[in-house]
């Protein structure tokens, strides 16, 4: 992954929920997360067999941009529903 940010940009605190129906696009999922993960503080996954799903937390510390392209990767998979919250606290 190319350098999207510059030291001098303003980082921003935030949570990606996520929420994989399709199996099949859970490894480009990981391969997205992977590209970002100098920005990633934290991941929660947990499997919700009896509904066939996962539901996965990203929490992020990253410029907006960064976080926008992450999220927006996110949101165009396949069977993967995501939603962005941050905190009101820039980093």
């Amino acid at each position: 992954m190319e350098k999207l940010s510059s030291p001098n940009q303003e980082h921003r605190i935030a949570m990606i929920g996520i929420v994989v129906e399709n199996p099949e696009s859970v490894d480009t999922l990981n391969d997205i997360l992977h590209d970002y993960r100098q920005y990633i503080i934290g991941r929660m996954g947990i499997p919700y067999r009896e509904k066939e799903l996962s539901i996965i937390s990203i929490a992020l510390d990253a410029p907006q941009n960064i976080i926008s392209a992450l999220s927006g990767k996110v949101g165009k998979l396949n069977g993967v529903s995501s939603k962005t919250i941050y905190s009101r606290v820039k980093a």
